[in-house]
C-alpha cells in the first residue's frame, strides 16, 4: 500500500508541476530560467513515475 500511495503522490506532484509550468508561461513576467527549472522538475518525477511503473 506504501508503494502505490508514492506512486500516487508523485503522480499528483507531476500535474500540479504541469498546470504550474502553464500558469508560469501564460504569465508575462515570469523569468525563463524558472520555467525552465521547472519544466526539469516536471520531467524529473516523469521519470521517476515511469521507473518505478515499469
Amino acid at each position: 500500500m506504501a508503494f502505490d500511495a508514492h506512486l500516487e503522490t508523485l503522480r499528483r506532484k507531476h500535474q500540479a508541476m504541469s498546470e504550474a509550468v502553464e500558469t508560469a508561461q501564460r504569465s508575462p513576467g515570469v523569468d525563463d530560467l524558472e520555467v525552465a527549472t521547472m519544466k526539469k522538475e516536471k520531467l524529473r518525477l516523469k521519470e521517476e513515475i515511469a521507473r518505478l511503473s515499469a
